[in-house]
């Protein structure tokens, strides 16, 4: 590696830098107040802080990571470097080319079989900000060498929130990164394969190639919780996306959820759960007890009641219920503007809105097709036993309809606490009285473990764009996990979507995915063990012990001794014992822990999409006891460590891992 190379990249890095902050400093030097109007003058203001945040330097990540030197023979610059945004200097000529630009496709994707037209690669290793090293990938023909930079950079120790992967991006994942925006594609991912950092790449992808589209429709980002939500918080900001919305499928629904019987919960989330909602909603619309009399001055209008059925039986189940009404009442109006044309008279769209508005149409629309909320509809649903048998009809049994009533009913839909699964319920009601407005593209995460009834609310909500859908069927921990990617993409509304699978590993250690994949005959039949390019020797202790508390914590303080985040993961009741036997060194995982803090004490049922560098795993038997599927809670807990995992029980371990 020579010395006069690296300070001459330095020096292109320095000097980009300099561009950035003039790029910066340009942004800030323009007003909103030339806007003709206030309103204008609002969006324009909003948009300039949009593209000021943007343009932030963050001077601990590399501004740029790439470099590609191309063969001659076409018109585009022989030098490009690639980054996380695109830089130009004074006179617009770029001096790092963002890294989802189509030229910079080479970059991931070009190999000695296919240069793509480069002659070579290199890549910059940092430390910080700061240009450490360089290496070069000659694209000549000759079979490329493990590269010790890309090594390095993935087995970093890492503190805090995610990373971005755009400079460790390989190529089956940028292919799926790269997938056009009409494009559902659903991705199996074995730990370690970086599924969820392929799907947050993506989705900075798409807003770059369909920034107008995407801006107005809107993106975003669902996981399954707020700790996780916390963890990956950083990584669209760092690729310049501050637009993106994050949040929860309780948060999209409804807020927070009242606890549930998982067994309620699993019937309630059933897909039959959908034609029952719809029984329900429209038994409400009822036959006429008799016609319609409308007074016009000196004029009466009658609409006999088997004309008024009519006009129901034509709207009822060809519009939502909301638009129904009204156009149920447009259709009185216009009977009774018929009868007005034959006794001679020429009324327009003014007299048919007023017939329309007027009381006797108002009140007799209110008897026949009655304005409904879908809380009332849901409370009446699980208040009233008859009215249940007659919505789920043949789609849920007797023991089933007697499982999801309430105990003790609620007196209104106000004072009902709603569950999570009600959530999803009452979201299905409101889209079949009036439509769910749909954005330009969803990225679901641990998508195995929403219910079909979830899925079709998000489905709502990409119903006209698309969606990334993240998961591991082997991490299904919901008594309604899902069993088959196929059907996921069908309550979603998205047959027609790929199925990829990420088998090689990045993160995960060979020895511990091993040890971990001892569960996948009993959790995961169908699924190919995953693989690690990490072989990780000597990265798995399990160790038996007399106390447990007593071995955690010692292992606690051995582990500060190297670098890297420790998360000490544990069965949710065992929580506050184990913060208990730590003290202040550690942190118990949620909203008051500190965002530096190096240990953190992680209840079992939230650690799944989180990392650290090195785990101890405390008595894995509790966290298998602890619930349905708690085999498949304990595969997602043994493989969130990049590093180290010690494994700690008194107890016998589950049977797939005792050999």
């Amino acid at each position: 590696m020579s010395d006069t190379v690296l300070e001459a990249e330095r020096a292109h890095l320095a000097a980009s830098r300099a561009a950035l902050r003039a790029m910066r400093e340009h942004a800030e030097s323009l007003s909103a107040d030339a806007a003709g109007d206030w309103v204008s003058r609002e969006v324009l203001r909003g948009l300039l802080d949009q593209r000021i945040a943007a343009l932030a330097d963050h001077p601990d990540t590399p501004l740029f990571f790439g470099r590609l030197d191309r063969a001659a023979g076409d018109d585009l610059p022989h030098t490009i470097y690639v980054g996380r945004r695109h830089v130009h200097d004074p006179d617009g000529r770029p001096m790092v080319i963002d890294w989802r630009a189509p030229v910079a496709r080479a970059f991931y994707q070009a190999s000695p079989a296919d240069p793509m037209g480069v002659a070579l690669r290199r890549r910059f290793g940092y430390r910080g900000g700061e240009l450490t090293a360089y290496e070069d990938e000659p694209l000549d023909g000759r079979p490329l060498e493990q590269s010790r930079i890309l090594l390095e950079e993935i087995e970093r120790p890492r503190t805090g929130p995610m990373r971005d992967i755009v400079a460790t991006i390989q190529p089956d994942q940028d292919e799926i990164v790269r997938r056009d925006l009409a494009t559902t594609v659903c991705v199996q991912g074995a730990p370690g394969t970086g599924k969820t950092a392929v799907g947050l790449h993506r989705a900075a992808y798409l807003l770059f190639t369909h920034r107008e589209r995407l801006t107005r429709s809107g993106v975003t980002i669902v996981g399954p919780n707020r700790a996780f939500l916390s963890y990956i918080s950083s990584v669209l900001p760092a690729l310049g996306e501050v637009t993106v919305d994050q949040t929860t499928v309780t948060e999209l629904l409804g807020g927070p959820a009242h606890p549930e019987d998982p067994a309620v919960a699993a019937v309630k989330g059933d897909a039959r759960m959908a034609e029952v909602l719809r029984r329900a909603l429209w038994l409400h619309v009822r036959r006429p007890e008799e016609g319609l009399l409308v007074t016009r001055g000196i004029d009466r209008f009658r609409v006999p009641e088997y004309e008024i059925s009519e006009i129901v039986a034509a709207l009822r189940g060809t519009t939502r219920y909301g638009p129904g009404r009204a156009m149920l009442a447009q259709r009185l109006a216009h009977a009774v503007l018929v009868q007005m044309e034959r006794r001679g008279q020429a009324p327009d769209d003014r007299v048919q809105d007023a017939v329309a508005r007027s009381r006797p149409v108002k009140a007799l629309v209110d008897a026949v097709w009655p304005k409904l909320t879908p809380e009332q509809v849901l409370h009446r649903l699980l208040s009233d036993p008859e009215f249940l048998a007659q919505a789920a009809g043949p789609h849920l049994s007797p023991a089933e309809q007697e499982l999801i009533l309430w105990r003790k009913p609620y007196r209104s839909p106000r004072s009902a606490k709603w569950s999570a699964a009600d959530a999803a319920l009452l979201d299905e009601l409101a889209d079949l009285i009036e439509r769910t407005p749909s954005q330009g593209h969803l990225v679901i995460d641990e998508a195995q473990d929403l219910s079909p009834m979830q899925l079709r609310a998000l489905g709502r909500r990409c119903r006209t764009g698309s969606a990334t859908v993240l998961g591991d069927l082997a991490q299904g921990t919901t008594p309604w996990a899902a069993r088959s990617w196929k059907e996921v993409l069908e309550h979603l509304g998205q047959p027609g979507g790929e199925i990829v699978e990420l088998t090689v590993g990045f993160r995960v250690p060979r020895e511990i995915l091993g040890f971990a994949a001892r569960l996948l005959p009993a959790i995961a039949p169908g699924l190919a063990e995953p693989r690690s390019l990490r072989p990780g020797t000597g990265s798995l202790t399990v160790r038996r012990v007399p106390d447990v508390l007593e071995a955690v914590a010692g292992t606690v303080r051995e582990l500060l001794e190297r670098e890297g985040s420790i998360g000490v993961i544990a069965a949710d009741a065992a929580v506050p014992a184990i913060a208990s036997a730590l003290g202040g060194a550690a942190a118990v995982l949620g909203p008051e822990a500190p965002d530096d803090a190096r240990v953190l004490i992680v209840p079992a049922t939230v650690a799944k999409g989180l990392e650290y560098d090195h785990v101890v795993l405390v008595e894995p038997a509790d966290i298998a006891d602890a619930e349905e599927r708690g085999l498949a809670r304990l595969y997602v807990v043994l493989t969130r460590a990049v590093t180290s995992l010690t494994v700690l029980h008194r107890r016998d371990l589950p049977g797939p891992l005792a050999g």
